[in-house]
């Protein structure tokens, strides 16, 4: 995000905020402003609010009221150049807390005298910090890097040590990956879950040779899911949005055609494609494949895979921002039998 940009997403974010603190989320509130250890994956806590489910992480507090949810549930798998950010700096301790953890890595006896000596100049020593600023308490927060070692290589990018922002600054300009709405959205687009896409089929257990067989997704479970990710204490939040747009079928054989043709079977207000009803079987199913032939003593792997849309709103931003389509698929056996003919 260009600097001007994020500076001004950064004042529209905070100007509500005039130097007042906000409250935290409940477990982000247990350890204070953020929690999670300075360079180390954050632990994540819990809590439950208005009866929705609120997690936090290094300062961040997710809300998947609204998410997917079941037992055959995934993540999304970004398609085409999509890049998860790799670390970013939030807000993680007040004065007293950042205090109380350096001096406390300072008393280990195998800590170097002379990183000892630099941190104290840099943080006690006024070069360019005063006792931990404990005259800004309640003025602002110490920021630190946390890394996502989700995504390797470069969760360890973010080098810059420990900081000092004000309450109402935007981070500074050597911190391009200080936490914003756009990194937000894309930590929540992390933690979305959708339905898993073992689809129905008709015939349901055993299909035959040249049998247009039906194929659904059930519309009720097939809806938009979203993820809000928050930073309290900094007024920003951003809710990131995956809506179902279509299935993609892969009969598991080259000896099969689909329908339609392309394999792509779009969303209608129903769901995806048509439950087979009695009566229907001599029409060309709206989504579904026909084997050419059989799948001998085994079976064939039918892919059933659905794209998804996904969008985010967020503080200071205008309008629904697009993130690359995702995906999510699987695999499911279909018995194929060597019969020309059947009634049905």
């Amino acid at each position: 995000m260009p600097t001007m940009k994020r500076r001004t997403v950064w004042l529209a974010a905070t100007a509500a905020v005039s130097c007042v603190l906000l409250t935290a989320g409940p477990a982000a509130a247990e350890k204070g402003v953020g929690g999670g250890t300075p360079a180390a994956t954050p632990e994540v806590g819990g809590d439950q609010k208005g009866g929705s489910l609120l997690a936090s992480a290094g300062g961040i507090v997710y809300d998947r009221s609204k998410n997917g949810a079941g037992p055959r549930t995934g993540a999304i798998a970004p398609t085409g150049t999509y890049k998860p950010p790799p670390c970013w700096y939030g807000p993680t301790y007040t004065p007293a807390e950042f205090k109380k953890e350096r001096e406390a890595v300072w008393s280990v006896d195998s800590t170097g005298y002379e990183w000892d000596a630099a941190q104290r100049k840099k943080y006690v020593e006024g070069e360019p910090y005063k006792d931990f600023n404990m005259d800004k308490a309640g003025k602002g927060y110490w920021w630190t890097s946390f890394p996502n070692k989700s995504y390797p290589p470069g969760w360890d990018s973010c080098k810059k040590e420990t900081f000092w922002v004000d309450k109402g600054d935007p981070p500074p300009a050597d911190a391009p990956e200080a936490i914003d709405p756009e990194i937000l959205a894309k930590l929540a687009l992390a933690e979305i879950r959708v339905p898993g896409t073992k689809v129905s089929l008709a015939p349901k257990a055993t299909t035959k040779v040249n049998l247009p067989t039906w194929a659904w997704l059930d519309g009720a479970e097939f809806k938009p899911v979203s993820v809000t990710a928050s930073v309290p204490v900094l007024g920003i939040e951003a809710t990131t949005t995956a809506e179902p747009v279509s299935l993609r079928i892969d009969p598991g054989t080259p000896d099969a055609e689909t329908y339609p043709a392309s394999g792509v079977c779009d969303l209608t207000k129903n769901g995806i494609g048509e439950p087979y009803a009695k009566g229907k079987s001599k029409e060309t199913p709206p989504c579904g494949v026909k084997y050419l032939r059989s799948s001998g003593k085994g079976s064939f792997p039918l892919k059933a895979t659905v794209t998804w849309k996904i969008h985010w709103v967020g503080t200071g931003v205008n309008g629904e921002q697009a993130l690359p389509n995702g995906e999510f698929g699987a695999d499911q056996d279909v018995v194929v039998e060597e019969i020309q003919a059947i009634n049905r």
